[in-house]
């Protein structure tokens, strides 16, 4: 063979080796398309109101921050793992999260960024405390604001628990808890209405006291547990109307309701001491024996998660 010859089989051979190599190429592109095409992850697409477009959020995340208690004792209830909260002022009934195995991403309204930007998260959980930060969270992984409406308690309530059960494929356990929880919630409803007494509720906070009604943050007594009002006209707000215990007094209720804000938040449990005085001592409720403190981990830190709502309605079964 001259090398003429040589040189043209050389070069067909070389022109066959590109185009096998090509062709080998093009499979692995065509079966990495496949692969994506067959990915089987799920997602929902979650709307809430501090952000215009839905946020889209992959089904049954795996690495879950959560700055809401109740929404992290909902989520411990049904047995679903989470990477990070926020650590400090932990609910003593979910204790179990201050262990180092759970990220702390922060305080409750002093997020770290960083950390959780290196927690790579699936999904980040918010309430209202961490509002003013949703645009960096939500920069950093698809972030989800679920709020409770003291308004339209149950309806607000039941919505939170029903997406959670949806994020996380649990829509049958949870069918079941809300059935039960109504059931309870009408027993004390009937029970309530066969009743003349009216209620008070009040938030002990170093020494002062305020007052809680209808649509407050502590109205589910009213709203929903179908409590007679000591007075209608209190004003529905964030921290309550302020009052005196002259007011109290006056007002005279028949069962008073107590939630003690400093040992909620690690002080000294002080309300018994400041509210039992001279003048309160006067009204019916005290001379009833109907002053009822209520665990502040479910009413002040937590509620309106699944454990903390069946709590919260063990309390108020015991005073009927």
């Amino acid at each position: 063979m001259n090398m003429r010859k040589m040189t043209i089989t050389m070069m067909m051979l070389a022109v066959m080796l590109v185009l096998a190599a090509c062709g080998s190429s093009n499979d692995n592109d065509t079966a990495d398309d496949e692969a994506t095409n067959d990915d089987s992850t799920e997602y929902m697409e979650i709307e809430h109101e501090l952000d215009s477009k839905p946020v889209k959020v992959k089904k049954n995340p795996e690495t879950v921050v959560v700055f809401d208690f109740g929404i992290l004792d909902t989520m411990d209830e049904l047995g679903i793992e989470v990477a990070g909260i926020p650590k400090g002022n932990t609910p003593s009934y979910l204790s179990k999260y201050d262990d180092e195995k759970y990220t702390n991403v922060g305080g409750l309204k002093e997020p770290e960024l960083e950390t959780i930007h290196s927690m790579n998260p699936d999904v980040i959980i918010i309430s209202g405390r961490q509002s003013d930060m949703y645009k960096e969270l939500s920069d950093i992984a698809p972030t989800v604001y679920i709020d409770l409406d003291y308004a339209n308690y149950m309806d607000s309530f039941k919505s939170n628990m029903k997406l959670i059960a949806e994020m996380f494929d649990k829509e049958e356990e949870m069918d079941a808890e809300l059935a039960e929880i109504d059931e309870r919630i009408a027993d004390i409803q009937e029970k309530a209405a066969n009743s003349d007494d009216k209620a008070l509720i009040v938030l002990g906070n170093e020494g002062k006291v305020s007052a809680y009604g209808l649509s407050s943050r502590f109205g589910i007594i009213h709203d929903v547990f179908k409590f007679k009002t000591a007075d209608e006209k209190i004003e529905a707000s964030t921290h309550g109307q302020n009052i005196t215990f002259e007011y109290i007094l006056e007002t005279n209720p028949d069962v008073l309701f107590v939630i003690d804000r400093d040992a909620a938040i690690g002080g000294e449990a002080s309300a018994k001491d400041s509210i039992e005085n001279d003048l309160v001592k006067k009204t019916t409720a005290y001379q009833n024996d109907a002053i009822y403190y209520l665990d502040p981990n479910y009413w002040y830190l937590s509620g309106g998660g699944l454990l903390s709502i069946k709590e919260m309605i063990a309390e108020i079964e015991e005073t009927l």
